[in-house]
């Protein structure tokens, strides 16, 4: 169980991010076709996971802005952007902001996600959501970065996300 904080209320989830080193497990996610999205997808790249609880949230909007702007670009890396948000509504907020560099993959019929990753809200006002994360796995899906961010309405770290890219 890990401990993060929604204006400052203590929200716990169920178990912990993946340790950097260990393998990440597999993942299947829905994706804004209703396509599966799956950890196979990005063999041999290096994948960040970009996890938040709702793009209708300007601080969950603004990570995938910046990340679609920055990682995106980067050489052999792909960018998942994570949620609980139905498929649709991902596809819709990126056709309306014209984001086409980063995956959205929805996590509302995966729970397994939530928990092998130690994601899911377990209580406070976000229960049953995704607690703010950015993990990178390198190309063989080993973690190489963890930042379980410990204010939810806090953006991630994106310097130090992105330093490990470059």
């Amino acid at each position: 169980m890990e401990t993060v904080y929604f204006n400052g209320t203590p929200c716990h989830t169920y178990g912990s991010v993946p340790a950097v080193g260990s393998k990440a497990p597999c993942f299947n996610l829905a994706g804004k076709g209703l396509n599966e999205v799956s950890c196979k997808d990005f063999e041999g790249k290096k994948v960040v996971l970009n996890v938040f609880p709702s793009l209708d949230t300007p601080v969950c909007a603004a990570s995938v802005r910046r990340f679609n702007k920055e990682a995106a670009g980067l050489e052999n890396t792909a960018v998942v952007c994570v949620s609980m948000d139905l498929p649709f509504a991902m596809g819709r907020f990126c056709t309306a902001e014209g984001i086409e560099n980063v995956t959205v993959a929805s996590a509302f019929r995966s729970p397994q996600f939530a928990q092998d990753y130690g994601l899911l809200l377990v209580d406070g006002p976000l229960s049953g959501l995704l607690a703010r994360a950015v993990i990178i796995l390198d190309e063989n899906r080993n973690v190489i970065f963890r930042d379980l961010v410990s204010e939810i309405t806090s953006e991630p770290d994106y310097e130090a996300a992105l330093s490990v890219l470059r």
